[in-house]
């Protein structure tokens, strides 16, 4: 779920876009500015990432160079949830739109040719945040309030009904298809804290991944589908996903079970909220804040 908010714009804030690599678990800075952006994508082609900043989308390549912005046509108050079609050829983002009688919450998703261009209303609920594509780019899924409650849900590209998957008390939230379509992973206070769960794509078998005293989120699959990577707050944080607070990335090995510390930073919204692996499965992008 994005944030409208540009969280602490003062002029120490810094931004940093990071590449970590799994096969040396090192991460490298690739780019950094004075100012506030978020939520990387790597493209389908591997060549560029593209991330979020002051309701505007860039794409900036791999080393760092050439950032350059992508035409929203009116979709101009976009928010950090936003992710590339696995076709390559579209772009799902979640804009926040100018609706009478409404100060927030209105966040809807939208389609574009990923070089950017006009807009295409997807869901015309009100909030909705993108979060996965289907692996056959046809379907979208996302988290969405509906009578006060925040629950994830799936509908066409093409509009019509929305299909709600979850319906628990709590938040649920970031949900995101396995690459081969079995599964969508999502973050979730079923338990009582915030943990990483997945079901079957037909809303079955709901399962708990993550049990611990973090606070979980945002599970990314890797493309070859041996991993997930997601954030932990080193606090526990409720239901909550603020900035600036101490976070650590951690990998889920989906065949041992097994969870490894990756990184250790300042970060939480804003860091991985979408998906971020790059094709090979070798890296994955994301970004770090520096607020002194």
């Amino acid at each position: 779920m994005g944030s409208s908010q540009n969280f602490a714009q003062s002029p120490q804030l810094k931004s940093m876009l990071e590449i970590f690599l799994l096969e040396t678990g090192k991460r490298k800075v690739i780019y950094e500015e004075r100012a506030h952006f978020e939520a990387p994508n790597w493209s389908t082609d591997g060549n560029y990432l593209i991330f979020n900043q002051n309701g505007l989308l860039y794409k900036i390549n791999t080393d760092g160079s050439s950032k350059e912005q992508i035409d929203p046509g009116t979709a101009v108050n976009c928010n950090n949830d936003h992710g590339i079609s696995p076709d390559g050829t579209m772009l799902a983002i979640s804009n926040n739109d100018p609706i009478e009688g409404a100060t927030s919450g209105t966040s809807r998703i939208y389609t574009l040719p990923v070089t950017g261009g006009d807009p295409r209303l997807v869901t015309l609920k009100y909030p909705s945040y993108w979060h996965g594509w289907s692996p056959e780019s046809d379907a979208v899924v996302y988290t969405a309030s509906r009578n006060n409650n925040f629950d994830i849900y799936r509908i066409s590209i093409h509009g019509g009904d929305e299909e709600r998957l979850t319906n628990g008390p709590g938040l649920d939230d970031g949900p995101e298809y396995s690459p081969d379509g079995s599964f969508i992973y999502y973050n979730s206070m079923q338990s009582g804290s915030m943990e990483i769960w997945r079901m079957k794509t037909d809303d079955s078998e709901k399962e708990q991944l993550t049990n611990d005293s973090y606070s979980n989120w945002f599970a990314h699959p890797s493309p070859d589908g041996k991993y997930f990577v997601f954030i932990s707050y080193l606090e526990d944080q409720g239901d909550r996903h603020p900035p600036l607070k101490d976070v650590a990335l951690r990998l889920y090995d989906l065949n041992t079970k097994e969870i490894k510390n990756l990184c250790f930073f300042t970060g939480g919204q804003g860091t991985i909220n979408v998906p971020s692996w790059s094709p090979d499965s070798k890296h994955f992008a994301f970004v770090s804040y520096n607020n002194k």
